[in-house]
């Protein structure tokens, strides 16, 4: 059984799709729009991701694209339901096997602070919503959960830790609240489980005022 700790967040913020980029509206301002974090860093990685469509071709990237997507989901809507100690819902084979692989690291969790929660900064013009906060053996953590074909070599991941350092960010300015580390746990479907994890916030917190920067250069 996982320990869950109380943590006063934000309500579920209100999301606004303009031309394709995801925004959200603050839950005592009905003006203001913050984009959100994930359209940031996709934005940063927009050159390599059109490189590769234009490798693989249109038809393909879009299947590939789909494919991980709705893995992705049903890993999450798994993980959720683990962590909360609740009954697993039955979903893909592929997901259920992606489940099975993490479980063991997924064990390494305790005193949840938070899973699937709103978070924003008025700061940084951004917001989101956070997989999870929580211990990860012993040391409070920013957690993201993706999934993969196999496990990415760290340099690619990048713009995960960036995105992750902005909800440690948000989760600070909102609650007073730091975090230790930055933790991602990828699921692969060759089997195995990578758990990458980061102390350097300060060097991600770097990349991510630049990744906000080249994001209002290019769209205000």
């Amino acid at each position: 059984m996982f320990e869950h700790v109380e943590l006063d967040l934000p309500a579920k913020l209100k999301r606004e799709e303009i031309d394709g980029k995801r925004y959200y509206r603050l839950p005592d301002d009905d003006v203001t729009k913050l984009v959100s974090i994930t359209t940031v860093t996709s934005f940063q990685s927009r050159k390599s991701i059109a490189k590769w469509r234009r490798k693989v071709g249109e038809a393909e990237a879009n299947k590939i694209s789909s494919r991980a997507a709705s893995r992705g989901t049903d890993m999450h809507t798994l993980v959720e339901h683990y962590l909360k100690n609740e009954p697993i819902p039955e979903k893909q084979p592929l997901s259920e096997f992606l489940f099975k692989f993490a479980k063991p690291k997924l064990n390494n969790l305790n005193k949840i602070h938070a899973l699937e929660k709103s978070l924003y900064s008025k700061r940084l013009g951004v917001a989101g919503t956070v997989d999870c906060i929580a211990e990860y053996n012993g040391e409070l953590a920013i957690v993201d959960f993706k999934t993969s074909k196999e496990p990415k070599p760290r340099e690619w991941i990048e713009n995960y830790f960036v995105q992750a350092v902005g909800y440690a960010c948000m989760l600070y300015e909102l609650t007073g609240i730091s975090v230790k580390k930055l933790v991602i746990i990828m699921s692969c479907e060759n089997g195995e489980c990578a758990v990458y994890e980061e102390y350097d916030k300060q060097k991600y917190i770097r990349l991510l005022m630049q990744y906000i920067r080249n994001w209002k250069e290019f769209n205000e």
